[in-house]
């Protein structure tokens, strides 16, 4: 039987009620730097009462909205966000999907990409926001950057036209800019420009006002909203590098029960020509071990076949990643595996879109 984690939730808190409200808003916490304040008393960080949330944020109450919130029972560090947590998001937005007209999820920035990643495999025929933010600096320090993520999320969740969601997809808002989920990526820990989206362009700009690029906009199927909720963690992510050895990559990919492995290999998808790699890579393949071939570089694709550092990987099964990010790799694989999408085609899956992943 399915193992249900709605338990892993506090109760339900009204932020803000708003009796001509236009919108209904859940915002989600799971752990991070925007949910920590500095307490004078013990000289450190703690969680902070979001049920104050409107004194600490009073621009927040005066949207015309209501805000309700909900936590993890244990908040928690987004190092330590595991396959479970991600199935507790999806099940709770499955339960509340249809008295919320959006969602925000406040989530540490380590992790944020991996979780949106996955989240956005796991939700099908999704038609509203689940907007996921953090911050660099915890609400209280007088620099921070939460409040602006936080109350610009909320803004861009409860953003409609024609009666509709302007958004209706898995997304990142940080430092003005608005970006697909699983074409994100953290690239600063010390800059409020942490994350990027490199091979796609944003989704919105937050300046004065916030202008939404339609035409990048996720447009899905108006068909009943699903999830899954079964993912297999049997995969790696196994990075080349000068001087990689025969040994280590054997040893890696003789993992016990291994299904899956993300190959990040150098500039358009290429990798060193030594026999014994190919071999190995041949073996895993003919084993059943899915190999996905995907750029170290931050920015643009695989060709894999244009050179002859990555011909050999064609012939050793491996599949191109094309343009994925590896957290959007690595967290669709986890879903192709379980749910085996395209009519049980595990490598169709990979090679194509499946939430926009790609192109």
């Amino acid at each position: 039987m399915q193992k249900n984690f709605l338990g892993m939730f506090s109760d339900k808190i009204n932020l803000h009620i708003n009796p001509d409200a236009q919108g209904r808003l859940l915002i989600i916490y799971t752990g991070g730097t925007m949910g920590m304040h500095y307490d004078p008393m013990v000289k450190s960080l703690v969680p902070f009462n979001f049920s104050d949330i409107i004194s600490t944020l009073p621009e927040v109450g005066r949207f015309n909205l209501t805000l309700e919130f909900i936590s993890f029972l244990r908040p928690i560090d987004s190092s330590n966000m595991k396959p479970i947590h991600w199935i507790a998001l999806a099940e709770l937005i499955h339960e509340q999907y249809q008295k919320y007209d959006g969602f925000v999820i406040l989530h540490g920035t380590d992790t944020m990409a991996y979780t949106a990643s996955a989240l956005s495999f796991m939700m099908e025929n999704l038609n509203k926001p689940v907007i996921f933010t953090g911050a660099q600096l915890p609400l209280s320090e007088v620099r921070s950057d939460a409040r602006e993520n936080l109350v610009t999320a909320i803004e861009i969740a409860a953003a409609r036209k024609d009666g509709k969601p302007v958004v209706k997809e898995v997304c990142i808002y940080f430092n003005h800019a608005l970006m697909r989920g699983n074409r994100s990526k953290k690239l600063q820990s010390s800059h409020f420009d942490a994350f990027l989206s490199e091979n796609y362009p944003n989704l919105a700009e937050a300046g004065v006002s916030i202008e939404f690029n339609e035409t990048a906009l996720y447009s899905p199927a108006y068909k009943p909203f699903k999830i899954y909720t079964v993912l297999d963690s049997n995969v790696l992510i196994v990075k080349l590098f000068p001087g990689i050895n025969k040994e280590v990559v054997e040893c890696l990919f003789n993992t016990a029960g291994l299904k899956g492995v993300v190959l990040e290999t150098f500039g358009s998808g290429n990798a060193p020509t030594d026999k014994w790699l190919e071999d190995v890579l041949k073996e895993a393949s003919e084993k059943g071990i899915v190999i996905l071939n995907v750029s170290q570089c931050i920015g643009g694709t695989v060709f894999q076949g244009r050179y002859d550092t990555s011909r050999h990987l064609e012939k050793s099964g491996v599949i191109s990643g094309k343009n994925i990010t590896t957290e959007a790799a690595i967290t669709k694989m986890m879903f192709v595996l379980a749910n085996k999408p395209f009519n049980e085609n595990i490598r169709a899956s990979l090679e194509e879109s499946i939430r926009g992943e790609m192109d």
